[in-house]
This record gives structure tokens, sequence and C-alpha cells, in this order.
């Protein structure tokens, strides 16, 4: 089917131009969302009259998607799923679960506004494309991790995947247990000390 593009679309052209799609396309989402109309000569002239109006309708929406892609470009965002040994996760994180996430962060984006080819399915910092308008993208970033500690691990460039990682939390943890046991004890021989003075005092009292 031949469609009148009604505003720029990535990889198929520019406002105005006539091109040829699939009719499941057109029928599903080019027509229906208001983004192209069917190329005849009546939508031909129509498409010229209201030309203007699209152009200051686009400029507009260009604009708003500038501002918002401001404050989302960048941001990092926490997504907590079960996953093995070797970062492999025990399902994915699709393009609908990252469209709820970043809502959560106060964000409004539709599906079809993530370029996400493929489910992400191992843990690590996953950068994703959000089309906020068709000239304007930003780029977040998905934080996948099995848990928040080891998200914050992976935000300053900790590899959570090597071999041994959970040997040396293990570590850490014996040898700061071990250092208060150590605190310990020379506190009961500080005070183990002083009680013998203590007892010789009493005894010259005594005498």
């Amino acid at each position: 089917m031949q469609v009148i593009l009604l505003e720029r679309i990535a990889k198929l052209g520019q406002m105005g131009e006539i091109v040829r799609v699939r009719d499941g396309f057109a029928r599903n989402f080019l027509l229906p969302q208001g983004k192209a109309l069917r190329a005849t000569k009546e939508n031909g002239k129509r498409f010229e009259e209201q030309r203007a109006q699209l152009e200051a309708r686009n400029l507009e929406r260009k604009k708003e998607a500038e501002t918002v892609a401001e404050k989302l470009n960048g941001e990092s965002f926490i997504v907590v799923r079960q996953a093995g040994e070797t970062g492999q996760l025990y399902g994915s994180v699709t393009a609908r679960d990252l469209v709820e996430i970043v809502e959560k962060g106060g964000f409004s984006v539709g599906r079809n506004q993530v370029a996400l080819e493929h489910p992400i399915k191992t843990i690590g910092l996953h950068k994703v494309l959000i089309s906020l308008h068709p000239e304007v993208d930003s780029e977040i970033v998905i934080n996948v991790a099995r848990s928040a500690d080891e998200a914050e691990r992976q935000a300053r460039g900790e590899d959570v995947t090597r071999p041994g990682y959970d040997d040396e939390d293990e570590v850490e943890e014996t040898e700061t247990e071990v250092e208060a046991a150590a605190e310990s004890d020379d506190s009961l021989a500080e005070d183990g000390e002083s009680a013998p003075e203590a007892g010789a005092d009493e005894e010259e009292t005594t005498a």
C-alpha cells in the first residue's frame, strides 16, 4: 500500500513523502495512529491544505520531546530479577516492562517508543534508546541485578558475574567478624589486667 506520511518516520521517510509499506503496517499502525494517509489524489490535496498546520504541530511536539529528553537522558533505572551465577536471567526484561519502570520514574512513554530489538536476558548495565519524537531520542540505562545492593555495585563499575564474586563477599564478612572478635578480646584483656590491681589494694587495706 502507498501512503502519504504526515510526519517523519524513522527508516521510512519525511513528512509529505509518498512511500510503499506493508498493508498490515499501514492498517494497524500508520493509519490509525494518524501518521499517514492513503496515497490518493483527494488525500494529496488534503495534505497540502493541512501542511502548515501539520508542520506547526510537529514543531510543538518536537519542543515538548526535547524538554523531556533533557530530564530523561542518562537516567538509570534498577530492575531486580532472579538469575544464575553466570548472570543469565530466569526470564527476561521486555519493552513492556521498561515502559512500566520508566513510568514509575515519572516519565510517560509508549511501548512503540522503546527501541529494544530483543528482550534483556542477562544482568548488567544495558543502554536503551527511547524515541520521544521522530527527531528526538533519549538514552537511558537499565541496571538489571539480583538485588538492590548488587545494582549499586554494578553502578560503581563492579563485575558481579566474575568467578569468586560471592566468595569475596563472604571473605569480607568473615574479616569483619574477626576484627570485631579481636576488639572484644582486647577489651576483655584490659578489664582482666585491672582486676588484680583492685584485689591488691584490698589486701593492703586488710593488712
